[in-house]
């Protein structure tokens, strides 16, 4: 099984991300936050269950952005 959520993790704390959206009507999903990353694969959802687990790592990611360099 390919350890989906660890691995977007593991790409987050790399640096790939490149922002997030909420999506309301993704394909076979539905409502989801679409992650968009600068390398392949480029998009990866998260579906709403799974909602509490990444809304923090997604805040801190959003400060570190907004901090000038």
């Amino acid at each position: 099984m390919y350890p989906y959520h660890n691995r977007i993790k593991q790409r987050i704390a790399k640096g790939e991300l490149t922002g997030w959206e909420k999506v309301e009507d993704y394909p076979h999903i539905g409502e989801c936050i679409l992650l968009h990353f600068a390398t392949p694969p480029f998009t990866r959802p998260i579906r709403p269950h799974r909602y509490v687990e990444y809304l923090p790592i997604l805040d801190r990611w959003q400060q570190e952005a907004r901090k000038p360099e």
